[in-house]
């Protein structure tokens, strides 16, 4: 059985990966959805689809299951953003989703649709890890040393400095 984690993994962390790990415990393989995917270089969405692939692919080559990270774009039109999802996706049968709108869409589409347990959200938050970055605090033990190594490598922390520094 596969299911589909959504997220827009702004960056991948440790609450993402604990979620991942859980999620496994019921499928065999997983397709993790990099949603907002045409969106990047924002102090909300700072990363591209790329990196955040890369970041998601690294940190969780060494489990045992299969899983896939793909990208998703938005569609700005949920009436058909099931059908969307599932066109760039592998098949699947479950949705891992704690939002609201994700599971109303899905269980209207007639897939089911399983709660995510998240972990310590309170720490465990892409906005907290973001604002962390940005204002120079402790962001690298929030997440898996894989995606330590991407954030450096494509300079993430500086991007979001120079985009919180924009004056436009």
């Amino acid at each position: 059985m596969r299911g589909l984690y959504v997220g827009r993994f702004q960056p991948f962390h440790k609450g993402h990966e604990r979620v991942v790990d859980d999620i496994m415990d019921d499928v065999d393989e997983v397709v993790v959805a990099v949603g907002s995917a045409q969106k990047s270089h924002t102090l909300r969405n700072p990363f591209t689809a790329g990196e955040r692939v890369s970041m998601i692919t690294k940190a969780l080559e060494d489990r045992d299951e299969t899983v896939y990270a793909i990208p998703v774009e938005d569609l700005n039109r949920n009436a058909v953003w099931t059908t969307h999802v599932r066109s760039m996706c592998p098949p699947f049968e479950t949705v891992y989703s704690n939002n609201p709108l994700i599971v109303r869409l899905f269980e209207e589409d007639d897939v089911e649709v399983r709660e995510c347990v998240l972990f310590e959200r309170d720490r465990f938050s892409g906005r907290v890890i973001r604002e962390r970055m940005r204002d120079g605090g402790d962001w690298r033990a929030l997440v898996p040393d894989e995606v330590e190594k991407v954030v450096d490598e494509v300079d993430g922390v500086r991007r979001l400095r120079d985009l919180d520094a924009d004056d436009y």
